[in-house]
């Protein structure tokens, strides 16, 4: 499985890649022959776009390769990292789109050919409308920080290519001409947002944050039908890049020899990553009675208890 999820990132990044090399393109005609500053921010989104696919591309590749002696809980991470990197770029994109239409605002500048540079546009559109369903579809199974950064700059795209159509429509036919650098600044907004907005899952991996509170209910629910684990405590949970690592303490009768104790927690270790799959789990065992430190700041309140009381 986690292998099928592996090659399934790596499609989406190869198709996000491939779809910023035909934009780039077109749009650097298009800008040339147009002058719009919206289609210029454009076009320097499609590039950062391929480059971030690049580095997509790489950050899937290496997130994907099992753990070794130096990483022995895996290189997940790495997706995170390559979704910095994007975040990173976005922002300067955004940054130098804001410049330029400033610079075009006081200088006056018009536009020109706009039926080429909403031709490109629309072009642009399907291209980018067909990456998204692809990249859709993996997210689903896969769960990929890195695509879903990318799932996310791309359908900004879908917004930014219908602001360069009526960016060139109302400078060239309604003559609005501060239409155009207008736009430009909102693009660079847009941007800027959007990676203020991505840069919160990947830290979240970088720090390891605790799983969202439906996912890690779900989990406590499902321990839950396991009458040995009546007294689970001190959970944690975390993922990086498309692999998830759980971990919590159980009670477990003192006079239980060792094995017997290893073939309860066996069974309840399959059960559970059967139905997590994708899942390193470790279950540390308790002697029934023992008290955890009360100083110790990871010990948390009995979840079958939490649950129960509806909280």
């Amino acid at each position: 499985m986690t292998r099928q999820r592996a090659a399934l990132a790596r499609s989406a990044a190869i198709a996000s890649m491939a779809v910023a090399i035909v934009l780039v393109a077109l749009k650097s005609w298009a800008s040339w022959r147009t002058g719009s500053t919206a289609m210029l921010g454009s076009l320097a989104d499609s590039a950062l776009d391929l480059v971030a696919s690049l580095v997509t591309l790489f950050g899937v590749w290496f997130a994907s390769r099992p753990a070794d002696r130096e990483h022995r809980f895996g290189h997940g991470k790495a997706e995170a990292l390559a979704a910095i990197v994007q975040v990173m770029l976005i922002a300067v994109s955004a940054f130098g789109i804001a410049a330029r239409a400033i610079a075009q605002m006081l200088g006056q500048q018009t536009t020109q050919a706009a039926e080429e540079g909403i031709a490109v546009s629309l072009i642009a559109i399907a291209a980018t409308f067909a990456l998204l369903m692809w990249q859709r579809h993996v997210i689903r199974q896969t769960g990929s920080v890195a695509i879903k950064t990318d799932h996310m700059h791309y359908h900004s795209d879908l917004q930014l290519n219908l602001a360069v159509i009526a960016a060139l429509a109302l400078d060239q036919y309604a003559g609005w001409g501060w239409a155009d650098p207008l736009f430009g600044l909102a693009i660079a907004g847009w941007l800027a947002f959007g990676a203020w907005s991505a840069a919160g899952e990947a830290v979240d991996q970088l720090l390891d944050r605790e799983w969202p509170a439906d996912k890690r209910q779900a989990f406590v629910a499902a321990a839950a039908r396991h009458p040995e684990l009546s007294n689970l405590h001190d959970l944690r949970t975390r993922t990086s890049g498309t692999h998830d690592f759980v971990q919590f303490h159980v009670d477990l009768p003192r006079g239980m020899t060792v094995g017997a104790a290893h073939d309860i927690i066996e069974r309840v270790e399959n059960d559970l990553m059967c139905q997590f799959p994708d899942m390193e789990l470790l279950i540390h065992i308790d002697p029934e009675g023992h008290v955890d430190e009360p100083d110790n700041p990871l010990v948390e309140e009995n979840e079958f208890s939490r649950m129960e009381r509806g909280q």
